[in-house]
């Protein structure tokens, strides 16, 4: 039982460091940037001007949407390897690996 309650502060503990560390993640070379935390929290989108072209929306969605699923995939990434270190690189349902 003790063991338990040091995993679940251990757990609590990089919860709070996922929340706290950022990734910046760009696409179409610097067009688009997502701020994400490591709990994939999105904190800021940033659109160059010169990508926003009336005429052609829809390559603007695509880069958004590219930067977003890069932000994820790098914050999934990083929780991952942190996580890792708690439970011996296993795969546990519902701790966000």
């Amino acid at each position: 039982m003790q063991m338990m309650r040091k995993m679940q502060r251990e757990l609590e503990k990089i919860q709070g460091e996922l929340a706290e560390q950022t990734i910046d993640v760009a696409s179409g070379g610097g067009a688009v940037t997502i701020e994400i935390t490591g709990d994939q929290k999105i904190c800021a989108i940033k659109i160059d001007p010169d990508a926003v072209d009336p005429e052609d929306v829809s390559m603007l969605e695509d880069l958004m949407v590219a930067a977003v699923n890069e932000a994820i995939n790098q914050s999934q990434e990083l929780a991952s390897k942190k996580l890792g270190v708690l439970t011996g690189g296993l795969k546990i349902p519902g701790l966000g690996m």
